[in-house]
């Protein structure tokens, strides 16, 4: 029933499209969907690297079995725990009670919590190898990336990288897996997206990885999510190098309000108006009552200015900004400049805690903040459009 579809010579791609979960993780909306990445190596030991998320697991056998022709798999290399790649092991061992579980001294410290397997496993260290005839597999520890038992798995002869979650994506893969027949394009948003979200806050750990991998020759990345990279290898490693050291990809500015009844909203406008006479035209301005947070914080790992604003709301900054200020400092992001903005109707205390935040995660404070009291008269709005002149120009005295 299903087509082999070859990485390399006898190296196979037998994920699956997950076109029905519309949360990941329960709570990160993916309107492309996603995917769940697998590997098979057929040598003269059979090695599959990682499985995918149960509720797949028939149509993942059936892939396994066009290519095995009832062949045993010898290894299962895991490169990651988590039950959306882990999850059909249990079945795995009871199809294949003789496969051994390859991995390091925290994976199999998970294997045991979750699925009662303790036995019939190769444990492999830093810079250790298996050969499987004429394949060796070498493994490199990539610990918070974004668990504590991540590894990454090189095979040698094709130089191909399986790289866990690193370098993975939101989004299904519709005809092929390959960035090569395919419209790699496509996947940037979400690719960062993806990096926001799971890897964001782990930028030394993925930092650290990327100096491993920098010592090796790789000619495919094959990720647990998202397409398998190879004609677009050399973006996506620079992309992850800036991202993990908290570098903004262009200039530009986000701008996030929330607002009830919509004076906050106001001051957005008047300060994207400033932004842009002053020539910043990556200015994107969001509604934090609108548009989910994961959408928001890929774009402020995208862009270099910030701009937060908030009504007050019981002497406190209003829910959903303060939800987008918890996402933003729980990933530690750093080198933003950033300001700020509210409204209150007869105290105000949103903009005083929004000005602290600057210090909280050490970001350059740009201009003056604007409060405004009730309605918005044209005083204020002038304030709001001078703040955004005045961030703009510390933008472009930058460049």
């Amino acid at each position: 029933m299903y087509n082999k579809r070859p990485v390399a010579e006898n190296i196979y791609y037998v994920g699956v499209n997950d076109r029905q979960k519309s949360l990941f993780e329960n709570y990160l909306p993916i309107p492309e969907g996603i995917t769940y990445n697998s590997y098979l190596i057929i040598d003269e030991k059979v090695a599959l690297i990682d499985t995918v998320d149960i509720s797949f697991a028939d149509v993942y056998f059936a892939k396994i079995d066009a290519v095995l022709n009832d062949r045993p798999i010898d290894y299962l290399i895991i490169n990651h725990m988590e039950p959306d790649h882990a999850g059909v092991i249990g079945l795995l061992k009871q199809k294949y009670p003789m496969i051994q579980m390859v991995g390091n001294a925290r994976t199999f410290d998970m294997l045991n919590g979750y699925f009662g397997i303790s036995t019939r496993l190769h444990e492999v260290k830093e810079g250790g190898s298996l050969s499987l005839g004429k394949r060796t597999l070498t493994f490199y520890m990539a610990p918070m990336v974004h668990w504590p038992e991540v590894m990454v798995t090189y095979e040698s002869k094709d130089q191909i990288l399986f790289s866990a979650d690193a370098f993975g994506s939101f989004g299904t893969l519709d005809g092929d897996y390959l960035d090569t027949f395919i419209s790699a394009d496509r996947y940037r948003n979400e690719l960062r997206r993806y990096y926001a979200c799971i890897v964001g806050k782990y930028g030394s750990p993925a930092q650290a990885l990327l100096k491993k991998l920098a010592l090796l020759e790789i000619q495919t990345i094959c990720p647990t999510h998202g397409p398998v990279w190879r004609q677009e290898i050399k973006k996506i490693i620079n992309l992850h190098d800036q991202w993990s050291r908290y570098e903004a990809e262009e200039d530009g500015v986000v701008i996030a309000f929330g607002s009830m009844y919509g004076n906050t909203q106001q001051l957005a406008e008047a300060i994207a108006e400033g932004l842009v006479s002053e020539g910043i035209k990556n200015t994107i301005i969001y509604n934090v009552s609108k548009t989910d947070t994961s959408f928001i914080l890929s774009d402020i790992f995208k862009y270099k200015g910030l701009i937060i604003g908030s009504p007050t709301y019981m002497n406190d900054i209003y829910p959903p900004v303060e939800n987008l200020l918890f996402a933003i400092k729980h990933r530690g992001i750093k080198n933003r400049l950033y300001s700020c903005f509210g409204s209150f109707s007869w105290a105000g205390a949103a903009v005083k805690q929004l000005t602290a935040f600057a210090n909280t995660m050490g970001w350059e404070l740009v201009g003056t903040p604007v409060e405004n009291k009730q309605a918005v008269f044209s005083d204020k709005y002038q304030a709001a459009f001078e703040l955004g002149q005045t961030f703009a120009n510390r933008m472009i005295s930058l460049r």
